[in-house]
């Protein structure tokens, strides 16, 4: 399966997503192309700090099945995966915060489409636009879906902002949220998954397994 994770508005979290639904994909024994194709190249930076940090999956119950993280932008990224997606059981495209060229190139050729948004208006609003790249894509086949990151403790802004996204017919939006958690970022940091930490986040790890679980079962 080729997941995207994009869409129009940065901030929202989506590298971290892309990078522990990768690391989760691994552990559990699947062969995964982790595609970097926003210009910041976080995701590529995660998966360097893996290297540096010499991470040996003693804290796994099992070790990861190797990932290998690429970068590719513009249309080429639309190319390269039709040539790559018999050598991978998953393929997961970290796709960047705004409207681009890799972004499109990439949902023409990916199975589902994940769009994370944070709480808040100013991120809210661009559904609009989100929904009219969708409809512009020639994949008839995208499934494409809206997940609440970065969620606020208190429930009221989450479920405000997910009753807007729910009047966008083009996509589904997710039962669940995913908390603005502390344990995120020191993840990344050294280069590892939340399910990594020697000390676990159990809150952020069940946030990452309904997500997990919704996209891959």
């Amino acid at each position: 399966m080729i997941l995207v994770v994009g869409g129009i508005k940065g901030g929202s979290g989506k590298t971290t997503l892309a990078t522990n639904l990768c690391q989760m994909r691994a552990q559990d024994g699947y062969k995964v192309l982790l595609v970097d194709a926003d210009p910041q190249g976080s995701a590529y930076d995660w998966s360097q700090q893996r290297d540096e940090h010499g991470l040996s999956f003693q804290t796994l119950s099992k070790p990861n099945k190797p990932f290998v993280v690429v970068c590719m932008s513009g249309k080429q990224v639309y190319a390269n995966l039709i040539k790559m997606r018999a050598d991978y059981d998953d393929i997961i495209v970290d796709a960047g915060g705004y409207d681009s060229v890799s972004q499109r190139s990439a949902l023409c050729e990916a199975d589902k489409f994940l769009i994370p948004f944070k709480p808040r208006s100013i991120d809210i609003w661009t559904i609009g636009n989100v929904k009219a790249m969708i409809n512009e894509c020639t994949n008839h086949n995208l499934k494409s879906y809206v997940v609440i990151n970065q969620a606020d403790p208190k429930g009221k802004d989450n479920e405000d902002a997910l009753g807007v996204l729910k009047e966008c017919e083009e996509v589904e939006c997710l039962p669940f949220f995913i908390g603005n958690r502390k344990s995120f970022g020191n993840a990344a940091a050294i280069g590892l998954g939340v399910h990594e930490l020697q000390v676990k986040d159990t809150k952020a790890c069940r946030e990452l397994k309904d997500l997990y679980d919704f996209l891959y079962n």
